[in-house]
């Protein structure tokens, strides 16, 4: 089994918490750590700005990704978060087994 981190930013610490805690209820991702006081550089609307966001990363198996940013994409205040997937190429094998332990299976 594959698994992947998902990356995404929130504007403040209680919106990733928010989004952290209902994936991780609903069995999506198996624990989502949160990090406040990231500060983000980027282009909107033809302007650059400088915000202060909180990150979450999220761990779970490659065949939710899809079902995990959907549910991202619900949740958050943004109009176009963040929300990538990294694979996971290597990695502690009891960490990546309890990662498929605590995720749903497909099609439940």
């Amino acid at each position: 089994m594959s698994h992947n981190l998902i990356y995404v930013t929130a504007p403040n610490r209680g919106s990733a918490l928010k989004i952290g805690r209902m994936l991780v209820e609903q069995r999506l991702v198996a624990c989502a750590n949160v990090v406040d006081g990231a500060t983000s550089i980027y282009w909107w609307d033809g302007n650059v700005h400088e915000e202060g966001e909180a990150l979450l990363i999220a761990k779970t198996r490659s065949d939710l990704v899809s079902a995990v940013i959907a549910r991202v994409k619900e949740l958050h205040e943004y109009s176009c978060p963040c929300v990538v997937s990294l694979p996971i190429v290597e990695g502690n094998v009891a960490f990546l087994d309890w990662i498929d332990a605590q995720t749903v299976r497909s099609g439940t």
